[in-house]
């Protein structure tokens, strides 16, 4: 019962990418908020604009949460040749996929806004993750694998 909860992405809602999407999150929430933050100054013409601008904030973020996965299921049928395919191991697990990564972007958006000291360290080690996971290791799940044996 445990394994649908915590494991392999092919079968599980959550596995060890559940912590770089969040790192991610922190990111990609921080900038989306820039973003919207200057936008809205130009468009409304006023320094403070907390109404509603969350709610673009929100929809930025998962915008790119959902542009990336689409990007990454595509890379895991093997669009970018098998070596890429390999890499992934596997199609990832639809609820994975479309519930619990994305609102891992979405709690990283939330930490960003409210403790705002977090988010270079979590590009820190987000891009650290990265490295490792992309060029150290031999495969995504490897680190998954190892942990949980």
């Amino acid at each position: 019962m445990l394994e649908i909860l915590f494991g392999l992405k092919t079968h599980a809602i959550l596995d060890v990418w559940t912590i770089e999407h969040l790192l991610s999150g922190l990111s990609v929430g921080s900038a989306v908020k820039k973003k919207n933050h200057k936008v809205f100054q130009k468009i409304l013409n006023v320094v403070e604009h907390n109404h509603h601008s969350w709610w673009f904030d929100i929809s930025g973020v998962l915008f790119i949460a959902y542009a990336w996965e689409t990007l990454e299921h595509y890379l895991e049928t093997g669009l970018a040749g098998s070596h890429v395919e390999y890499w992934f191991q596997g199609v990832e697990f639809w609820p994975n996929r479309l519930i619990t990564d994305p609102l891992m972007l979405v709690l990283g958006y939330i930490i960003a806004k409210k403790y705002s000291f977090l988010i270079w360290p979590a590009r820190f080690l987000s891009v650290v993750w990265l490295i490792v996971h992309i060029f150290i290791l031999p495969h995504s799940m490897y680190l998954q694998e190892i942990l949980f044996k």
